[in-house]
């Protein structure tokens, strides 16, 4: 079975040039149109839905290498180095701090050329501990092939089937040159195209040991940031993946196992990111559902652990919210958790959800009801 890097005109990708141009225009038009409603919003509306974007960004970056990371954690992290107030922080583990650290440095600093001291800054910000679960890995540096051919697996030991197995170690070097040199070249072309063939390319190349779907996915925000000449995320490439991890994995290695024409992933990539973009406007219908809920309850009297525990549930509180979650989060007792709950089931905020007993939860009433 040859890839797509043996063919002898790699990595010269070639495309339905007249066909991807039309997908392109309309792209770019619903993308304009997107930011221009985005830059409508009043600056804490505008941050809100920044904060959002970067977190799910973050967190469903991870999900599709199945791993998941602490929403809290990872919001907070944000936050605070965005200089966003959203009251109490949650301290963040280290490989939260890492991913943050690296995503925002492609998103906020989006113009700097993409370096290799820069990926592999990324690299070992991804991998703090030099582990990848139990295994030590090689971190911040080229891969090698000590342990054999790099490739992309999946089922049980001794019957795993190999989707792709990468160009070997000894030429990463000379194929992360030609990349860079790519990537950081001034040229006409598009730079969401660009994002779409970095992406594929990047990925192709493996140059690292592990984490890089994620530096692939980074690599493609990034330009996805240079497209729009702002650093402020309003849709999240990362989530719309995700959703759609089943044909995004089949799509790259069909792709891998095919010549160079790149049409059908270029079409495909594409098509995510105009689904990426009606993604955004569920962001943006939680910010202002946020923003319409506390002008209405300004002046309810309410005390910290209640605005600290609406918050979390405007915010897309994970699972059920029940007295005990509540005294643990909002750091009290039992007995006041209760009162606090009880007083926003009279004030028609919470109510209380089918069930009885220790399992007893509450949710927040709609809007208008």
């Amino acid at each position: 079975m040859s890839y797509i890097y043996e063919q002898e005109a790699w990595p010269s990708f070639r495309w339905n040039e007249p066909a991807i141009a039309a997908i392109l225009t309309g792209l770019r038009h619903r993308q304009g149109r997107l930011l221009g409603r985005m830059e409508m919003l009043g600056f804490a509306l505008k941050n809100e839905a920044v904060l959002r974007t970067l977190t799910a960004d973050v967190l469903k970056t991870s999900e599709i290498e199945n791993e998941y990371l602490d929403a809290g954690q990872v919001r907070s992290s944000l936050a605070r180095r965005l200089g966003i107030d959203i009251g109490a922080l949650t301290p963040a583990d280290r490989d939260v701090e890492g991913i943050v650290e690296m995503m925002l440095d492609a998103t906020q600093n989006y113009a700097e050329r993409l370096t290799e001291d820069r990926l592999l800054g990324w690299h070992a910000a991804l991998f703090p501990t030099g582990r990848s679960g139990m295994s030590k890995i090689i971190v911040g540096a080229w891969r090698d092939d000590a342990s054999g051919a790099m490739q992309v697996v999946s089922g049980p030991i001794g019957r795993y089937r190999v989707h792709f197995e990468a160009p070997p170690a000894g030429k990463v070097p000379a194929e992360m040159k030609a990349f860079l040199n790519w990537f950081n070249a001034m040229d006409t072309l598009d730079p969401v195209l660009k994002a779409a063939i970095a992406h594929l390319w990047f990925v192709t190349i493996h140059p690292f040991a592990d984490g890089n779907g994620r530096l692939a996915r980074a690599i493609a925000d990034l330009s996805l940031a240079r497209s729009e000449g702002s650093a402020q995320r309003f849709y999240s490439m990362s989530s719309q993946i995700r959703a759609e991890r089943s044909a995004y994995y089949l799509m790259l290695e069909s792709t891998q196992r095919g010549d160079l024409d790149i049409t059908s992933w270029l079409e495909w990539f594409l098509a995510c990111l105009d689904r990426a973009f009606t993604g955004a406007e569920t962001i943006l219908s939680a910010v202002l559902l946020k923003a319409r809920f506390w002008e209405r309850y300004a002046s309810a009297g309410l005390n910290d652990r209640q605005r600290l525990m609406l918050n979390k549930l405007l915010d897309g509180f994970e699972g059920k919210l029940t007295s005990s979650k509540w005294a643990k989060l909002a750091k009290c007792s039992q007995d006041t958790s209760g009162r606090d709950i009880g007083g926003l089931i009279r004030l028609g905020i919470l109510q209380k959800d089918q069930g009885g007993g220790r399992s007893t939860s509450y949710s927040l009433i709609a809007l208008g009801e």
